[in-house]
């Protein structure tokens, strides 16, 4: 059985990979703490659900605009000018099921085989993939933990070239959670002015997700909007994963590639979510404001119990719920005759040993690294960061 030569383009995405070894290991019994997943542990917030139910006893059972409803493209622009002060009309939104899916759609709309698409390292695992998948080059850029893993301008001048097509990045960042000012956006702006046919994904997934002030779009320079693609979506700030809703705010004429594209393998997305998208758009951000003071807390915590880890280096997250540290102190250590060569074999020395999943960092482009979620309970955080104290500390 020859299969499609595609699936040879890409690799699958090490955070399922983790989860799916969790579980298995969970399966026979053992005690498995799951820091490796980028989900929320909290339950939708009533008022969404509320809505949710309603739009099932309403028969919303049926095939959906391509885009999504009318009404609820109009309440991603009220969103977005209430939350950004940002500008847009219904033709500009397209709804997908899901924000990687919203990726994918852009990804493939734009990128040609052979065109360059820049990303700055680290960097969620599935943008690369994708533009793999395209047939894109991929041109990463390693950032400094000194600079908080954030791009300066002049790295990304010297990463641009005739060839670039689009540009990927998110604030705050899977897996670093840096976050970009407005004058750090700025910079990076006065570059893209010099490069008119680029154009700029940004990823504002984890917007809600914020432990120093007000969330900057780069889309709010509006003498590059027509080339900035906003991705958005449910699942992080309003704890809405498996409901699968995300978003592209973009240019009318990115809308309708997209659109186009989306036809053919999905057409629209869930009737139910989308109705429930409305009210969780629209409504009360109350939940969304108490699931972050709760992300707060834990960041504190997870930071204070990393930082007695002797040899760990942290650059502190300023969004997102991840912590995403330099492991290198420990590469070529052992515990009898397993010896720890890199980051792959310390995550899997820690699931296998201390029972707590986490993720290789070669998979966000940073091989020195490993990423921790911080999307559980203060009582499981404890307990994972003790077992990996302790299976770390008998390494020799």
């Amino acid at each position: 059985m020859k299969l499609s030569s595609r699936l040879d383009l890409f690799a699958e995405p090490e955070t399922l990979k983790m989860a799916k070894l969790g579980r298995e290991l969970r399966a026979k019994g053992i005690d498995v703490i799951d820091l490796s997943l980028g989900e929320p542990d909290f339950d939708t917030p009533d008022h969404i659900k509320t809505a949710l139910k309603k739009a099932v006893d309403d028969n919303y059972s049926h095939y959906t605009p391509v885009a999504g409803y009318p009404d609820l493209r109009e309440a991603v622009c009220t969103k977005l000018k209430r939350d950004n002060n940002l500008d847009y009309k219904a033709e500009n939104i397209l709804v997908s099921t899901g924000a990687k899916q919203s990726l994918a759609n852009v990804v493939m709309a734009v990128v040609d085989k052979g065109d360059e698409v820049v990303i700055p390292t680290p960097y969620w695992v599935t943008y690369s993939e994708i533009v793999k998948l395209a047939e894109g080059n991929v041109v990463l850029v390693r950032t400094s933990i000194e600079n908080k893993y954030k791009l300066t301008a002049a790295e990304l001048e010297a990463a641009l070239t005739p060839k670039t097509k689009l540009f990927i990045f998110s604030s705050p960042c899977n897996p670093s959670g840096s976050v970009y000012s407005k004058d750090e956006l700025a910079a990076l702006a006065e570059v893209f002015r010099k490069y008119p046919d680029v154009f700029i994904i940004s990823d504002e997934i984890y917007e809600y997700i914020n432990f120093v002030g007000k969330h900057e779009s780069i889309a709010q320079f509006e003498d590059l909007k027509d080339r900035i693609i906003i991705i958005n979506g449910l699942s992080k700030g309003y704890a809405m994963t498996g409901y699968r809703l995300g978003y592209i705010a973009a240019d009318p004429a990115v809308i309708k590639a997209c659109e186009k594209l989306q036809g053919q393998y999905t057409s629209g997305t869930n009737a139910v979510t989308q109705r429930g998208a409305i009210v969780a758009l629209t409504g009360d951000l109350t939940p969304s404001i108490e699931m972050n003071i709760e992300f707060t807390r834990r960041r504190a915590r997870m930071l204070e119990l990393l930082k007695a880890i002797p040899g760990v280096q942290i650059a502190e997250p300023d969004g997102a719920f991840y912590v995403f540290p330099v492991v290198t102190a420990y590469f070529g250590k052992s515990i009898g005759e397993e010896v720890i060569k890199d980051a792959d074999d310390l995550c899997m020395y820690l699931l296998n040993t201390a029972h707590v999943s986490t993720v290789t960092g070669r998979a966000f482009g940073e091989p020195n690294c490993i990423r921790i979620s911080f999307a559980n309970s203060m009582e499981k955080i404890e307990d994972a960061m003790a077992r990996i104290s302790k299976a770390m500390a008998a390494l020799k």
